[in-house]
């Protein structure tokens, strides 16, 4: 294959996929090129904060890859209270990051789902309605969904983690708790009762082809997802995973491998949302600004207080688990303008892509 000719297309095959998806150092130049010139031609050079809150690391679930699991015993549990959650809102309502992510294990109880709902209302009522919300809470029924959009939640993000159903189920448990079904019937329902809805992946994983690879982008593009979070999978030594450490490709690859995965993706989805993740940086120290010199136009800035971050650590070596807010805030700002692009302070950033399906 000719790596200008497919790129110019935008609409690819599986097979076109594996081909660039195994892109030399030369060629994915090419392919970063293209996606930043799509970026900039569709959702140009704004880049949106999504200021993140990291609610508990109290989780029900006990996928294999996850630090957070149910079953690591060597985590300290925590819940945020609801002035800590208050706080940090309304420092992201003060520096105009006008949108929030609340993200915390998975869990179905009750008292929980009170507790979101509450903070929702909050957090509206406090910020006078300006402050758009994004959860990542996992799965939950279509009755908790529809309770926390109608409080204010406006995006959800359910990450797959992985489209295919015979490698999803070397992730997790055999159980009720971790099936592919409900997380597919998660993913509609959202989408049914109005939420942007997101998804993503890990990539670099073990057991993992090109054409793993290749599947998820296409899978993205069949769902119709308006956001993405992706990025490279990172080994945690208190998870089942870890034995297959020797196995993996080295982290540069993963990197590498997740660029492409972005680059690719804004080409085939011009018009979505897709975030700068914090697992680019853990490989690369100016990983996110690269993410966004291929097609992302999202990044998150940390608000969680800092006494909790080191309880929160999904993978190993997750990086700025010791700045403060402010100090986050600054970071990301200079790696944003180094990356040459701006920041769209008070703007909700809502996915292009939502818009026009919304419309339809």
């Amino acid at each position: 294959m000719d790596i200008g000719s497919v790129l110019q297309k935008g609409e690819f095959t599986r097979e076109e996929l594996v081909f660039l998806l195994g892109a030399d150092a030369t060629d994915r130049q090419l392919i970063y090129k293209r996606a930043l010139e799509v970026k900039e031609q569709v959702v140009g050079k704004k880049v949106y904060f999504r200021g993140l809150i990291e609610f508990s690391n109290v989780c029900a679930k006990n996928c294999f890859y996850c630090g957070i699991r149910r079953g690591n015993q060597r985590v300290d549990r925590y819940y945020l209270t609801e002035q800590e959650v208050l706080d940090a809102a309304m420092y992201a309502h003060r520096e105009r990051f006008a949108s929030l992510v609340i993200q915390g294990g998975e869990r179905t109880d009750r008292q929980h789902v009170r507790t979101i709902t509450s903070l929702l209302q909050k957090i509206h009522q406090q910020t006078g309605g300006e402050m758009h919300i994004t959860l990542s809470l996992g799965e939950q029924s279509e009755e908790v969904f529809r309770e926390w959009y109608e409080a204010g939640a406006h995006r959800y993000l359910l990450r797959i983690e992985e489209s295919d159903r015979e490698l999803y189920r070397n992730l997790h448990p055999e159980d009720r708790l971790h099936d592919f079904s409900v997380r597919m019937e998660a993913l509609d329902t959202l989408k049914r009762i109005g939420y942007q809805v997101g998804t993503g992946v890990m990539i670099g994983l073990p057991f993992q082809t090109l054409e793993h690879l290749a599947n998820d982008l296409l899978f993205f593009k069949e769902i119709d997802i308006d956001m993405a979070g992706m990025g490279p999978y990172i080994e945690h030594e208190e998870t089942p995973l870890w034995e297959h450490r020797d196995a993996l490709m080295p982290r540069e690859e993963r990197f590498n491998l997740s660029m492409k995965m972005i680059a690719l993706l804004r080409i085939m989805m011009p018009d979505i949302n897709i975030a700068a993740t914090t697992a680019m940086q853990a490989i690369d120290p100016i990983g996110r600004e690269k993410a966004l010199k291929v097609g992302a136009n999202v990044i998150m800035p940390n608000l969680t207080p800092v006494q909790y971050r080191e309880g929160y650590l999904l993978y190993d070596d997750k990086p700025c688990v010791d700045e403060e807010a402010d100090e986050c805030k600054n970071c990301l700002e200079a790696r944003i303008k180094l990356a040459g692009d701006e920041i769209g302070y008070g703007e909700w950033g809502d996915s292009l892509h939502y818009k026009k399906r919304s419309e339809s």
